[in-house]
């Protein structure tokens, strides 16, 4: 029997990783082990989502975070290791950018144990971010690198990648699989929702780190949400910073949601700000206009064809972003990621 070692531990990989998971559980002679590090470990960011994807319990869960990254990863990487001496799995399927996706293909490849990337060939091209570093990292090292689009092809393939002998699949995005399962399983917040509003979240390290950044961002949300009411879903990492430095948000802040609600705030809001790759995506897949709190996206063909827009940290840019993207109605009948069928072609390839 194939065994897959799958290694999670942040809310953007749990979603990346149920549409896979079911597709496992439908296939006869895979068996799945499922490995959580613990690096989301609020409810609301991490049990929540095994019980609305319907992932199974994890195997094994670390409780790894609240750590740098260097302690992080290392605690990470030894005890992933422990676990993959005892389950011996023929392949390690890593997911994103996190230091749990680094960790375990560290760990797997010390191993000689067969490693697969999901998501891989993205580049933000700043060596800045803690996840650029992990995604090349990863990448690297990995046998089987499954991209989501057609520009993470063309990135490993200017980084030579063609001639490294590792496995490249173009197999579309998991987070589409997933948008479209769960779309209509929707689940309003506990909360009155507003009619018209703005769905917001920020947790980069770069915009939370920066006591600069941080504030431009907020004054701009604020200005913003004299206009039109701006919710955001708070990271409680962000929290604690905005807390510490008693920075005033005149926007409604509501604790971390689950992904059915999520799916819900995404489907009914005028438009999505945010910092997160994901929720880039996710606001194409259901038909929001986006302005990204970055000074770049790994997602460059959501900007280029005019879904997206760079926003940065400057509180001017932000609101001038804001007016434009509030104006546009993208046509969204392109398929940037996929049909809805990478979780298919990744345990096809898996199996093969």
């Amino acid at each position: 029997m194939l065994k897959i070692l799958s290694i999670i531990g942040a809310r953007p990989q749990f979603i990346k990783a149920a549409p896979v998971s079911r597709e496992i559980s439908r296939r006869e002679g895979i068996n799945e082990v499922i490995l959580h590090t613990g690096q989301h470990f609020d409810k609301n960011m991490s049990d929540v989502f095994f019980k609305q994807l319907d992932i199974p319990e994890p195997d094994y869960n670390l409780g790894i975070n609240m750590l740098k990254h260097g302690a992080m990863t290392g605690r990470m990487m030894e005890k992933a290791e422990e676990i993959i001496e005892k389950e011996k799995p023929d392949w390690t399927l890593v997911y994103g950018d996190t230091n749990s996706t680094l960790a375990g293909s560290l760990a797997a490849k010390k191993l000689h144990i067969r490693t697969a990337h999901v998501e891989a060939g993205l580049r933000s091209f700043n060596m800045r971010m803690p996840e650029e570093i992990n995604r090349i990292v990863t990448d690297r090292i990995s046998d089987l690198l499954f991209c989501p689009t057609e520009k993470a092809v063309e990135n490993l393939m200017n980084e030579g990648y063609d001639n490294m002998g590792i496995n490249i699949v173009n197999c579309g995005d998991v987070m589409y699989d997933a948008a479209l399962y769960y779309s209509g399983m929707s689940r309003k917040p506990a909360f009155e929702v507003p009619e018209e509003y703005i769905l917001a979240t920020m947790h980069r390290e770069e915009n939370i780190t920066d006591p600069v950044r941080l504030k431009s961002v907020i004054d701009a949300l604020n200005r913003i949400s004299g206009e039109i009411q701006v919710i955001m879903p708070m990271h409680p990492g962000t929290r604690k910073v905005i807390e510490n430095q008693k920075i005033k948000c005149s926007f409604e802040i509501i604790d971390p949601v689950g992904y059915l609600e999520m799916v819900y705030l995404l489907k009914n809001c005028k438009l999505v700000m945010t910092d997160s790759g994901g929720m880039q995506k996710e606001a194409y897949f259901f038909h929001k206009p986006c302005v990204t709190l970055r000074d770049e996206t790994e997602w460059v063909e959501l900007v280029e064809n005019g879904y997206n827009i760079i926003a940065g940290s400057n509180k001017e840019k932000i609101y001038e972003c804001y007016r434009t993207m509030s104006g546009k109605t993208p046509d969204y009948s392109t398929n940037l990621y996929g049909t809805g069928k990478a979780a298919e072609i990744i345990v096809d390839e898996l199996a093969r």
